[in-house]
């Protein structure tokens, strides 16, 4: 090619950007468009289309939760959906998070493990800082593969209460906690100027099985009497029917990933002369424990959005910004009602979500595609920012682990053990002002015991939802290698489960059943939602109940995880529950990476003093995302809880890893 040619080339692209730049600067903002004759009204439905502040508006919106991704990181992935053409975001709210003891809250610098997560006002200014709406789902129950749903594990506590009902016990805490909640967003509301145009009235109620206008209109009027005056509404798969909707009152929208034109030819039958809105078009979809990974190609995705768009509706791209269930915070899906545990199906940590912005903030062909169809169909052109770089992760050296504290140890040395003369539930200990324990491990220790040779241990019921078995500090229960290891003694599936204690007799033994709660149930009918985690019927030696139990809860909480003493040199990593210690020093500017965690086996990662997520080598996922908001310049510290057997390294990776991991077969 021609230096001449060369050069025009150049110049050409240089004038299509600078006549793009002139473009945009000639252009409104989102707000300016909407508000530039100052606030009237906000966002109406009275009509086949939506109408804001006076003037047609279509809905292009993206689902990004706060609580998911490090605040560090909020306006990065704020700026990117606005930057692909979205005028709106749409969150929930966690419940359990913001009232993470009954009466206690946290909305940013609360106290809470999560306080730097919670800050829901300032991630509601800085949307609106990046030219979007926000449409707010508060619950107050969220389903979002969250751990139960978002509800607080205290509501437990109460017997006879009816969660998602209208049992006045129930509402007086939604009311309490939505008083909170609701003085903070009314002032963001879009007709005094904030961002807030709409809000959610409970969520996907339809799929309960249950019909109940009157807890709906219950939640209309906590809303209406904390000040709420922007539009309400609902969302459901539309073969729900009107079933968790007033339809008559409040705007139904729709919940799908298939069958655009079945689906909202339906929703537009169940109510006529309203806009159509899609609430959740699923970009992708979640991950199982031990499942294949899940992923839903650029072309089905494109596909699917395009035909929403031109039905003609409104839609919110669910998820569009991947992020993680950091801590225990993951949730899950029942089988079976009640409090048949067999069919439980535990969530992965990350919630990446095969999303438009992935979950370490990377821009993917799916986010490409939203920016082309949206410039396609949005007829109101406005100002739109650069896509913001995205830094390029690390990986540290690998880290010889050389520091151990066994498990036997931190129980044997836990101060103030809970003495209980039955086995009770997590729920239901006496701790945390009186809220009971959420998440985590609770210990039953059971000690001075005279075994018979060959004593047979029984766990009557279900395990809730892993249990490990000490004798005198020795495991018991097999090291998993497998996943139909997951059909077997240990493991939620199994009822009635029973091991063999010792092979000769032993007297003054040290019996210790450490159980972990992998997530309550997030999803489905009411009686689905009835559930305890721990143990929570009788446990038998030798067919005799045992009784007069020590009870230890192991929360694993930040404050508690940065103060534990008592580290030793390495002794023993086969078949050994054990936390394990390392530290490395980190140089700014610091930067994302992701925990290589293929060579163990079940456990958690916690990144100085926070717990990073869940370790399961029966995957799929087998890396945890760690974001360098996490990470602080010089020494950093992980510690790894691993229930069985600890490779020699603690290692890193650069990139997600799905599959199982290098034990298991």
């Amino acid at each position: 090619m021609a230096r001449s040619t060369v050069i025009l080339l150049v110049l050409s692209v240089f004038l299509i950007a600078a006549r793009s730049a002139v473009i945009q600067d000639d252009l409104p903002t989102n707000y300016e468009y909407f508000t530039e004759n100052g606030i009237s009204s906000g966002l109406n439905a009275d009509q086949k289309y939506f109408t804001l502040n006076g003037k047609n508006i279509t809905i292009f919106s993206g689902a990004f939760h706060y609580f998911r991704v490090h605040p560090s990181q909020w306006r990065d992935r704020l700026r990117k959906m606005r930057a692909a053409g979205l005028n709106t975001i749409e969150t929930y709210a966690a419940w359990n998070l913001h009232e993470y003891q009954s009466g206690v809250y946290d909305f940013g610098n609360g106290g809470s493990d999560f306080e730097a997560f919670l800050d829901i006002v300032q991630f509601i200014k800085i949307a609106q800082e990046e030219d979007l709406f926000v449409l707010v789902r508060p619950g107050p129950y969220i389903c979002s593969e969250w751990e139960f749903g978002g509800l607080p594990s205290w509501l437990l506590r109460d017997k006879d209460i009816k969660v998602r009902t209208n049992d006045p016990l129930y509402l007086k805490y939604v009311a309490r906690y939505w008083g909170q909640l609701l003085l903070l967003l009314e002032p963001l509301q879009f007709t005094k100027g904030g961002p807030i145009i709409a809000l959610q009235v409970e969520n996907e109620y339809g799929n309960t099985g249950n019909s109940d206008p009157d807890y709906l209109h219950s939640l209309v009027k906590i809303y209406r009497d904390n000040g709420i005056k922007e539009l309400l509404y609902t969302s459901d798969p539309p073969g729900a029917g009107s079933r968790g909707a007033l339809p008559n009152e409040l705007l139904m929208t729709a919940n799908f990933n298939s069958d655009v034109k079945g689906n909202l030819d339906k929703l537009d039958t169940l109510q006529a002369n309203k806009p159509t809105m899609t609430m959740e078009f699923w970009s992708g979809w979640f991950d199982h424990v031990s499942e294949d990974h899940h992923t839903v190609s650029v072309d089905q995705y494109k596909q699917l959005y395009e035909q929403i768009l031109t039905h003609p509706a409104s839609v919110n791209i669910y998820m569009f910004v991947g992020s993680t269930n950091f801590g225990f915070l993951n949730g899950a899906n029942s089988l079976y009602p009640g409090l048949n545990n067999s069919g439980l199906q535990p969530d992965v940590t990350s919630y990446d979500y095969d999303s438009p912005i992935s979950e370490s903030g990377e821009i993917t062909d799916k986010f490409t595609a939203t920016a082309e169809l949206v410039s396609k169909y949005n007829p109101i052109k406005s100002k739109l920012p650069a896509i913001p770089e995205t830094h390029e992760r690390v990986t540290f050296d690998d880290i010889k682990i050389e520091q151990q504290i066994l498990l036997s140890e931190i129980i044997d040395s836990f101060p103030n053990k809970i003495a209980s003369e039955n086995i009770v539930s997590m729920e239901q200990l006496p701790i945390n002002n009186n809220s009971g324990q959420a998440f985590g491990y609770i210990v039953y220790r059971k000690t001075n015991l005279n075994l018979n040779a060959n004593a047979v241990l029984k766990i009557s019921g279900y395990v809730r939802d892993h249990v490990l078995v000490l004798v005198n500090g020795k495991l018991l229960t097999p090291v998993l290698s497998s996943k139909d290891d997951l059909n077997k003694f240990g493991y939620w599936r199994v009822k009635d489960s029973s091991i063999t204690l010792t092979n000769e007799a032993l007297e003054g033994a040290t019996l210790d059943l450490v159980v972990e709660n992998n997530a309550r149930n997030n999803y489905g009918g009411l009686d689905q939602f009835q559930q305890f985690k721990g143990l929570i019927e009788d446990v038998l030696i030798d067919d005799v109940e045992i009784k007069s139990w020590e009870i230890v809860p192991l929360e694993f909480k930040k404050s508690w995880n940065k103060q534990l003493t008592g580290w030793h040199e390495v002794q023993q990593t086969r078949a050994t529950p054990a936390l394990y210690r390392v530290t490395f020093n980190v140089k700014a500017p610091l930067r994302d990476t992701y925990v290589n965690v293929q060579d163990w086996r079940k456990g958690i990662v916690i990144i100085n003093g926070f717990i990073l997520g869940r370790i399961f080598a029966v995957g799929p996922q087998q890396a945890l995302y760690l974001p360098a908001g996490l990470l602080q310049e010089g020494q950093n510290e992980i510690i790894v809880f691993e229930h069985f057997s600890a490779p020699e390294y603690v290692k890193f990776s650069r990139d997600p890893i799905w599959g199982v991991g290098t034990h298991i077969n």
